[in-house]
């Protein structure tokens, strides 16, 4: 997730960016509620996740859960206290058991709630975002593989306005598959036997796990200081757009 010095960074990136070009940096936009819509193209019933920041950002208590080409929308409540919603959506997959009682994820597991969370996620893909209503170029957003890589995940910005020039509103993430490509030290099975998830062996540092995320996926988070390389292409903004789509694919 985003700290607010790599934000303050990136915003000045963006308005150095403007200045050169000659062009006024966009207005502060008038403070909506962005929506989120998912999208399960995974093949498999999926339970979306959520968990939030710890800074005031709202839980998300009615999260959908999807067959395979379901789709749900919902709203992020940002415009009320505290102004701001921080927090990501992952797949929860393999999951069984009654809501309440003995409901486990294999993957993404974050407690015996269907349509939310009560833990923290385990590791999994994550679609991770910055609603602000303070901050002009929001939200910001990217799709992150730093614990793990589940499934492909792709973030795209709905009914965006990118002002001429400007780079922002991009595509985050990918839709490749790269479970296969896993270093079998990493891979975690499901009960049939199939991968169901490469978990990261380092987080901090470069390994083989995040050379091969960066090389086939390069618009996602592969180890938690990829930020900081030159030419990275980790952290997404559009200040102006009505919400986004995640799609979670296979």
């Amino acid at each position: 997730m985003l700290t607010r010095s790599l934000r303050r960074s990136v915003a000045a990136v963006f308005a150095l960016a403007f200045a050169v070009a000659g062009l006024a940096a966009p207005a502060a936009n008038a403070a909506i509620d962005h929506t989120v819509t998912f999208v399960n193209n995974t093949g498999q019933t999926i339970w979306v996740g959520s968990t939030v920041n710890a800074d005031g950002s709202k839980v998300l208590t009615n999260m959908p859960t999807l067959r395979s080409g379901q789709s749900a929308t919902i709203t992020i409540p940002e415009t009320a206290a505290p102004g701001h919603w921080r927090g990501k959506f992952f797949a929860r997959t393999g999951c069984t058991g009654t809501s309440g009682a003995d409901f486990r994820c294999a993957v993404g597991d974050c407690g015996v709630q269907a349509a939310r969370c009560v833990t923290g996620e385990q590791p999994a893909s994550l679609a991770e975002f910055n609603f602000d209503s303070r901050d002009r170029l929001a939200p910001w957003y990217n799709v992150s593989y730093v614990n793990a890589f589940s499934v492909p995940v792709v973030i795209t910005p709905v009914n965006a306005v990118v002002p001429p020039g400007s780079t922002s509103c991009g595509t985050a993430g990918c839709p490749e598959n790269l479970l296969p490509l896993c270093n079998p030290a990493y891979v975690k099975y499901g009960a049939g036997g199939q991968r169901i998830n490469c978990v990261n062996p380092n987080r901090d540092a470069p390994t083989d796990y995040s050379n091969t995320i960066k090389s086939r996926c390069p618009k996602a988070y592969a180890w938690s200081k990829q930020d900081t390389e030159p030419g990275n292409q980790t952290v997404y903004q559009c200040g102006d757009c009505t919400g986004f789509k995640v799609t979670f694919n296979s």
